[in-house]
């Protein structure tokens, strides 16, 4: 099937948990509400296939099957989790579309509704991210953090049962599923910054020469789909990881917000000077220390310095003493722990 065809569905890739499908189905209505129809194509990824720590999976264990079923021709479009990409790019493939964010922070769903400062000394709490992990032990609460992995409802069930006291997950995720409700409080990024992209969608489809049906196909995307906010955020975000990993994988958090600023300009002679509002990002990162600590920093920038202020901004981190985890040393740091959980 041609991916031009107006007629023929476009076949859109997606992880199969509930919540991969969700994601992908609410991309899947904007496409067809611009008058393409969609089919969604479930692809298991040795991420579902595994029930190992996800820093032992190795890099795109949760998209790697996607690109591949997406660069064979088994599926037109692929949605992932944007997180969870692989900072380089696939040569193979295109990134057409950055949809508008859903909420980046993370969200505690804890027992008697019971909001992060009120968990006594000694509660389990589970994460299966590092990045997690290390801020949940910054803020000095005294809590036991258990590794966990699994989907929403494995997570939370955890806590329903009693296992565990509290876990925490990304409110994206829930809200995507219409079980925001369920959180006990939304975290505050000042107390744990989200991972890089978290609560992004990444749109890919093939690459192709301008003219090709590929390249109309990306075209189409990015004016039905893409959001400038969005990608400019993520791309700056990820642009603290990837710099990162030149010498640290040590858990990283991040996030960009688009901010509003004014913008003087000097006046000719005789005349008071002019202003205008323009839109700039703001930039915040931490990364974990092998002590035990964590290192931050903030910076803003241009809208189309994306990747430049993300990369600046990690190598600030670096010459205050972000480093390298003993025996983490080149390992990817982008593995994902899927989807939004």
């Amino acid at each position: 099937m041609s991916p031009m065809s107006q007629t023929q569905p476009l076949r859109v890739g997606t992880r199969g948990s509930a919540l991969a499908m969700a994601q992908a189905g609410g991309v899947a209505d904007r496409i067809r509400t611009a008058g393409r129809p969609t089919e969604l194509v479930p692809v298991a990824t040795p991420g579902d296939q595994s029930s190992a720590p996800v820093a032992e999976l190795g890099v795109g264990v949760f998209v790697s099957a996607l690109r591949d079923a997406l660069a064979a021709g088994e599926v037109d479009v692929a949605i992932h989790s944007f997180k969870d990409l692989p900072t380089a790019s696939d040569p193979r493939l295109v990134l057409a579309a950055v949809p508008a964010r859903e909420d980046p922070r993370d969200a505690l769903v804890a027992r008697d509704g019971r909001v992060l400062g009120e968990l006594p000394a000694g509660s389990r709490v589970g994460t299966g991210s590092p990045r997690r992990a290390a801020q949940l032990r910054a803020l000095g609460l005294g809590l036991e953090i258990v590794p966990i992995r699994g989907n929403v409802d494995s997570r939370i069930q955890k806590v329903r049962s009693g296992e565990l006291d509290a876990v925490v997950l990304a409110a994206a995720g829930l809200r995507r599923l219409g079980r925001v409700n369920e959180a006990s409080e939304l975290l505050d990024p000042l107390q744990m910054l989200p991972a890089p992209a978290q609560g992004a969608l990444a749109v890919e489809c093939r690459a192709g020469a301008p003219g090709s049906a590929e390249h109309e196909l990306a075209r189409f995307l990015a004016e039905t789909l893409d959001d400038p906010a969005a990608r400019a955020a993520a791309s700056a975000e990820r642009a603290v990881l990837a710099t990162l990993e030149a010498g640290c994988s040590a858990p990283v958090g991040a996030l960009a917000d688009v901010v509003s600023d004014w913008e003087t300009t000097p006046g000719s002679a005789g005349e008071s000077d002019e202003g205008r509002a323009v839109d700039r990002l703001s930039l915040r990162a931490v990364v974990g220390t092998a002590d035990g600590g964590l290192v931050r920093a903030s910076a803003m920038g241009e809208m189309d310095d994306a990747e430049k202020l993300g990369a600046a901004l990690a190598a600030e981190l670096l010459d205050m003493g972000a480093e390298i985890l003993p025996g983490t040393a080149g390992r990817p740091q982008n593995a994902g722990s899927g989807v939004d959980e």
